[in-house]
């Protein structure tokens, strides 16, 4: 950031009294501009024993599959933002939403919140942001061409609980992935 949004001053990058870390702040007006990591919210579908992925059509990792998900809007709850993002990405409606999996994603600042969700019906198709909706088990799940590893970590617990006990509340960090030379 190189100017307040309030005032168009240009902003010091320094740490603020009464604060442990560095912020931008605006000599002019005083505000100090806090940045906070993003939250990613999503649906693991579920129809008749598999779930609903979507390819994407967009940067990043365009062509690659993945679960519906986006980020919040200002104003939702996470239930309805993950609710919007499936119908945006698969025309899909989902209920009975149950939280499913919160990862952190220091690396790019970001909280991923994943929730259970019934389909209402079969029907879908993709949105403006997505090449392709399917149905997946998990022996047809495309391993090689999930877009994110949170999605692809999300689905491996998901599946492990499919054939446990049953559902329990996951959580975990997502390192940034290895760059192969």
């Amino acid at each position: 950031m190189n100017f307040c949004p309030n005032c168009g001053a240009k902003v010091n990058y320094q740490i603020p009294e009464g604060d442990d870390r560095p912020r931008h702040v605006c000599p002019a007006c005083g505000e100090i501009h806090y940045q906070n990591p993003k939250l990613v919210v999503g649906v693991i579908p579920e129809w008749q024993g598999r779930i609903l992925l979507c390819r994407r059509a967009i940067a990043p990792r365009e062509g690659l599959w993945t679960l519906p998900a986006g980020y919040l809007e200002n104003g939702e709850t996470a239930a309805d933002g993950a609710r919007r993002e499936t119908w945006e990405e698969a025309r899909a409606r989902v209920d009975d939403l149950v939280p499913y999996a919160l990862f952190d994603l220091t690396f790019v600042n970001q909280l991923y919140l994943i929730f259970r969700g019934t389909m209402l019906s079969e029907d879908c198709r993709p949105g403006d942001e997505s090449l392709a909706v399917g149905f997946f088990t998990e022996a047809e799940i495309p391993w090689e061409a999930i877009a994110f590893k949170v999605i692809e970590e999300t689905l491996r617990r998901y599946f492990r609980d499919t054939s446990g006990p049953g559902f329990s509340f996951q959580t975990g960090r997502i390192h940034p992935p290895v760059r192969k030379e």
